[in-house]
């Protein structure tokens, strides 16, 4: 009886650690995993931190590639499957804000030549039409030859452009200009 017992509380906690989810880390309450599926591709998590502004959190940004890279460049101009996710930590984060704040992104990323990509661009910031709140996650998947998908909670919003258009999105942590230069550093996995 005490053996069975036992045997049935092994296997018990055995079932609990094969199920339980794998996080890479906790940042700012958000689990952040340790992998993200594209298009069948597996890709790891780089590195993740949080956007500051004004010493209020707003999101936590995590950057997911095939391989480890800590030269952002090198992962902007990557022609291979990639993903960037931000989860909103801040209930100051408005479609208004996050909109300014993108486009002063793209504006740095480009070196203030947005015409290429402007098309894309506007369909891009279209995403942040909806309310956004506190808990909303923003996942932005570059699948070559496809081009962005951008989902928001979990749903599929659009998918824009191609190659010059992730550049410039990506551009937008990882570029030399950068939102936040601890952030960037933080997504290369340099901290």
């Amino acid at each position: 009886m005490k053996k069975a017992l036992l045997t049935g509380v092994a296997s018990l906690l055995m079932a609990g650690v094969l199920s339980a989810p794998v996080s890479a880390r906790t940042i700012e309450g958000v689990d952040v995993p340790e992998t993200y599926q594209a298009m069948g591709t597996d890709l790891k998590l780089n590195g993740a931190g949080t956007r500051s502004k004004w010493f209020m959190d707003l999101y936590v940004g995590g950057l997911y590639v095939p391989q480890a890279e800590s030269d952002g460049q090198a992962v902007i101009d990557a022609d291979e499957p990639q993903a960037i996710t931000l989860h909103i930590i801040s209930g100051l984060i408005t479609s208004d804000r996050m909109t300014e704040a993108t486009l002063e992104g793209f504006e740095a990323s480009t070196h203030g030549n947005m015409a290429p990509v402007q098309d894309e661009i506007d369909r891009f910031m279209d995403v942040f039409k909806d309310e956004i709140k506190e808990g909303d996650v923003f996942d932005l998947v570059y699948v070559p030859d496809e081009g962005v998908r951008v989902l928001k909670n979990g749903k599929m919003k659009d998918t824009i452009g191609g190659l010059a258009f992730k550049k410039a999105l990506f551009g937008i942590w990882l570029s030399d200009k950068p939102a936040q230069e601890d952030l960037k550093e933080e997504m290369l996995g340099k901290r």
